[in-house]
């Protein structure tokens, strides 16, 4: 009977997972559940994020324990029909081994790096067919931030993560930061690739990334994604960005980041330890700096892309988290001609805090 046992196990987000805390189930024994339902949230060393279940069926035991570190893989909990006798489900959770992972089939997002005139740059690839997907993160983030996006996309088309410069592992030295740099960056990188047209996914600064692309050079773009996008009014949370650019310390960084996020609690230690980390590296402070006062001088957007998108003959959808509080999400209907979702429950980090729906909006429109 055990091809009719199926496990629910400890998910991996990303290359560096290695294990998780279970913080808390959604679903008591005895509930038929179906794809997709939202059934435990997981802790990692980046972020707590709700599981959603890969499968259908009747949850007859929970295995993991609220509150406590299982590896990646490990049995959390065993869904079976009611003719599986509770024997075969002890029988079913004694005999489990946890499965070693070899690198070659991890299957988080694998860095690597590209020499472009700029210099070099990290991206992640996700193989597969079709028009590729190319994910932009925004001012002061970097590809990691797709760490709940990349592989649920990657299920529709090949999908692309880079660190712009200046941020993550790519290149810190760079002239005249702003988005001339920003823009020739992805369309270098689209050259490298061999990518002719992507699907552009852009946050905030990313998306103001994404749109001058799409407006300029609109044969490479094949749809736009705007997630709380920047270029699209002129407000912008003046203290948030001269905060995070000037934060030296976990008590400086850590209240400016909970910008981000609709539920604070998401900004833990490990986030603020990372995001120090990235600021301490030579170059990184002078180049936020620049980029800042290059895209956000005065505590206002410099940069419009509503116009030109709006009179772009391209498939468009705009993205807002509804308790954004870096960017209004009024913001949201400046393109008249795109399809606009507003989503509960998330600020400015909607594709962490709402992983699920954004993925399905970006699957819908590819």
């Amino acid at each position: 009977m055990s091809d009719l046992i199926t496990p629910i196990i400890m998910p991996k987000w990303g290359l560096s997972m290695q294990e998780g805390t279970l913080s808390e189930w959604h679903v008591e024994e005895g509930t038929e559940i179906s794809p997709g339902d939202e059934i435990m949230d997981v802790e990692t060393d980046k972020i707590a994020n709700v599981v959603e279940a890969a499968d259908g069926g009747l949850l007859r035991r929970r295995v993991g324990q609220a509150g406590e570190v299982y590896p990646v893989r490990a049995l959390l909990g065993v869904m079976a029909p009611e003719s599986v006798s509770d024997a075969e489900i002890d029988a079913y959770i004694s005999a489990f081994e946890v499965p070693e992972v070899e690198e070659e089939e991890d299957t988080g997002p694998a860095y690597e790096f590209a020499d472009l005139p700029i210099g070099r740059i990290r991206y992640a690839e996700r193989k597969g067919d079709g028009v590729p997907v190319l994910l932009i993160h925004g001012f002061g983030g970097d590809l990691d931030n797709w760490l709940f996006n990349i592989d649920a996309i990657a299920e529709a088309a090949p999908v692309y993560a880079i660190d712009l410069p200046g941020h993550g592992q790519s290149i810190k030295a760079v002239d005249n930061p702003g988005l001339q740099a920003m823009t020739d960056t992805v369309l270098a990188f689209m050259d490298h690739a061999e990518i002719d047209k992507a699907h552009l996914v852009g946050h905030s600064m990313g998306g103001l990334v994404s749109g001058r692309i799409a407006s300029d050079h609109g044969g490479r773009v094949a749809s736009l994604t705007l997630i709380c996008s920047a270029g699209l009014g002129e407000e912008i949370n003046r203290d948030y960005l001269d905060g995070f650019v000037a934060a030296a310390t976990r008590r400086e960084l850590k209240p400016k980041l909970q910008h981000l996020f609709a539920d604070q609690s998401l900004v833990n230690r490990a986030m603020v330890d990372d995001l120090l980390k990235y600021k301490r590296l030579d170059g990184v402070q002078s180049f936020l700096e620049e980029l800042n006062a290059s895209l956000f001088s005065d505590g206002k957007q410099i940069e419009s892309i509503a116009g030109a998108l709006e009179a772009a003959d391209l498939p468009c959808q705009v993205i807002w988290g509804a308790e954004d509080a870096v960017i209004p999400q009024t913001h949201a209907g400046a393109i008249a001609s795109a399809r606009v979702t507003v989503v509960n429950a998330a600020g400015h980090m909607v594709q962490m805090e709402q992983a699920a729906k954004v993925n399905d909006l970006i699957r819908d429109l590819l």
